[in-house]
């Protein structure tokens, strides 16, 4: 997500809190909430693909490839 969407979602929840958002603003924040969320969800993914965990059997479990096997359909 660009600085620019982020510094947008900061405005509208600013303006929402001082003087209320049309519901053009609502929508918009609402499509840009979820757009950052399904950002930093990927990220974690990301980031889980890349940690290797041994176990005390010694073998090596990868974090992600845990994390997707129990969050199917998520």
């Amino acid at each position: 997500m660009t600085k620019e969407k982020i510094d947008r979602i900061n405005e509208l929840y600013r303006k929402s809190k001082d003087q209320g958002l049309t519901p053009e603003e609502k929508k918009e924040q609402l499509i840009l909430r979820k757009e950052f969320i399904a950002d930093i969800k990927q990220n974690v993914a990301s980031q889980l693909n890349n940690i290797d965990m041994v176990q005390p059997d010694g073998t090596i479990k990868n974090l992600g490839e845990e994390h997707a096997k129990n969050h199917k359909g998520h």
